[in-house]
């Protein structure tokens, strides 16, 4: 891992990767009067065919030092995805904005998604696995994600840049 101090300017250390995994592995509660000012909301960016943006809020989980998220085949995230599968993932945090940079890969091992659907579950989405085993389906989900079943994705990084949003301040890009 390549480590680049984005505040040396201001004379500010670099920022720990190890802190900013130990906070995401703490949990990142999205609920309504949860941390941060009000909650934390996690953003994925995809591409769209003709190369501009598209930004969406997304249910993400941090497991074992990735974000996780379902979408439905249909929904625009998921059509840019099967077509490239870029994107990047971003979060607010008390302690850090960080984006993470990286490839979005669809998990169909069952294992996994059933693991996935059990996490859901501890954070308070009624989620579980289809009938396949290799999707997860419930009562309901954000409108965004569409109809299930929902496909389940783990992004891999390729970068990620932090902000400091407490003193001492600093920010830091890694390269993984």
């Amino acid at each position: 891992m390549d480590a680049t101090n984005l505040a040396d300017l201001y004379e500010l250390p670099p920022l720990d990767w190890a802190d900013i995994r130990k906070r995401l592995d703490g949990g990142i509660e999205q609920g309504p009067g949860s941390n941060g000012p009000d909650r934390h909301t996690c953003w994925l960016t995809t591409i769209n065919p003709d190369g501009s943006p598209h930004v969406t809020a997304v249910g993400a989980l941090w497991v074992g030092g990735a974000f996780w998220f379902v979408t439905g085949a249909r929904t625009r995230k998921g059509r840019n995805l099967a077509r490239d599968p870029r994107c990047s993932v971003s979060v607010s945090t008390h302690e850090f904005d960080l984006v993470l940079d990286g490839t979005a890969t669809q998990v169909t091992d069952t294992t996994l998604v059933a693991d996935i659907a059990r996490r859901y579950v501890g954070a308070g989405w009624p989620a579980r696995v289809d009938d396949t085993g290799r999707a997860l389906t419930a009562a309901y989900s954000a409108p965004s994600a569409g109809p299930p079943p929902w496909q389940v994705y783990r992004v891999t990084a390729r970068t990620a840049t932090a902000l400091s949003t407490v003193e001492p301040g600093g920010a830091t890009r890694w390269r993984f």
